[in-house]
């Protein structure tokens, strides 16, 4: 009988909403196994920086940059736990993510090209079949794009510093729409996270059980 997989949890949200703040939360239950987003895989893919080349042009870069990024979240959510007392795998935004949130959101706004999109769609819907990339729960920091865009100016990531405010509302809108979405999957607990930090991880704490699939141990 093959082992019970871990429980899956993917934190959301927008830029700039505090999800690696989130994760590291959790630091402190030895069960979890934490995967912030692999920022630095996208910042040298032999030499490239596709985090900072899709950001200098949405339209010539999101194509490729789409691609690595399903297949550094596919890694993550698939790979095996680091150690057989891993009993929650928890990881800053999703295959799901990238397939039915940006993706969908370049599509909108004429970012990705129809070709371009099918490619996307048929790897996605290839993977979704032969793979368990099924989540348990997901975590979504909602917050405002105002909000949200004052944190990114102030923590200053140099790939970050052209996006516009209308970049951050198309998220924030493409995010709406999934969540909503009675085909989302699995579900989706939802934190204010406009708030103070103190408040938002007074939550963290308050729905810890639930965010760990009752694997409530420290």
């Amino acid at each position: 009988m093959l082992a019970k997989r871990p429980f899956r949890v993917s934190i959301e949200g927008n830029i700039g909403s505090g999800k690696s703040t989130c994760i590291k939360f959790f630091d402190k239950y030895p069960n979890v196994e934490k995967h912030p987003e692999p920022l630095n895989e996208w910042r040298d893919v032999s030499g490239h920086n596709l985090l900072g080349l899709v950001y200098s042009d949405l339209n010539k870069w999101t194509f490729p940059f789409q691609h690595y990024v399903h297949l550094t979240r596919l890694k993550i959510q698939t790979s095996p736990p680091s150690s057989p007392n891993i009993t929650v795998k928890m990881f800053e935004r999703s295959v799901q993510n990238s397939r039915f949130c940006f993706i969908e959101n370049a599509r909108k706004h004429d970012i990705l090209h129809d070709a371009e999109y099918q490619v996307l769609n048929e790897w996605y819907t290839y993977v979704e079949k032969n793979l368990d990339i099924g989540l348990d729960l997901i975590v979504y920091l909602k917050s405002s794009p105002q909000v949200v865009w004052e944190r990114m100016m102030r923590r200053g990531r140099a790939e970050e510093s052209e996006v516009p405010l209308e970049y951050l509302q198309q998220v924030h809108d493409a995010y709406e729409n999934w969540l909503s979405s009675p085909d989302v999957g699995c579900e989706v607990l939802t934190i204010d996270a406009d708030r103070n930090l103190d408040a938002v991880l007074e939550d963290l704490e308050r729905y810890s059980y639930k965010i760990l699939g009752g694997n409530h141990t420290n």
